[in-house]
C-alpha cells in the first residue's frame, strides 16, 4: 500500500500540493479525491494550482486565473445552467462539462464565473 504522507511529501511544490498531484495520488492508491483532500488537511498541507484556476497561483502574483469572458457559447451556457439549478455548480460537474464540450477546465470555470455561478463543492474538499 502506498504511504499517503510520503506520496504527498514527494509531490510538494513550494510547500504546497498541486491539485493535479492530489488527483494523481488518488488514482495511484485507488482512493477518492475527497479522501486525499482530508489526508492533506490532516498533514496541514495546502492545495495549490486548482485545475479550475480558482486558487493557488501565488507564483504568478495572483490568487487565481479565472476571468470573466465577453461571451459564453449557448451550448456551454445550457450545460452549466442545467448542472447549477440554484446557481451553484460542483467542481466535478465542471470537469464533466469540460470533457463533454472538449474544452479546457479553466475555460469552463471562466464560463461559470461569467454566468455568476458559485463553484462548490471542490472534489478535494478545499471549498
Amino acid at each position: 500500500m502506498v504511504d499517503v504522507k510520503r506520496a504527498v511529501t514527494a509531490a510538494l511544490r513550494d510547500g504546497k500540493l498541486p491539485c493535479v498531484s492530489a488527483f494523481r495520488i488518488a488514482t495511484e492508491i485507488g482512493s477518492s479525491p475527497a479522501e486525499i483532500g482530508a489526508e492533506v488537511n490532516r498533514l496541514d498541507v495546502r492545495i495549490s494550482r486548482c485545475q479550475l484556476g480558482l486558487f493557488g497561483y501565488d507564483a504568478f502574483g495572483q490568487k487565481g486565473l479565472v476571468q470573466t469572458l465577453k461571451a459564453v457559447p449557448d451550448d456551454v451556457t445550457a450545460a452549466l445552467r442545467s448542472a447549477a439549478p440554484e446557481g451553484q455548480i460542483a467542481c466535478a460537474a465542471l470537469w464533466q462539462i469540460a470533457e463533454d464540450q472538449g474544452l479546457p477546465r479553466l475555460a469552463i470555470a471562466c464560463a461559470a464565473e461569467s454566468l455568476g455561478l458559485r463553484i462548490s463543492p471542490c472534489q478535494l474538499g478545499c471549498f
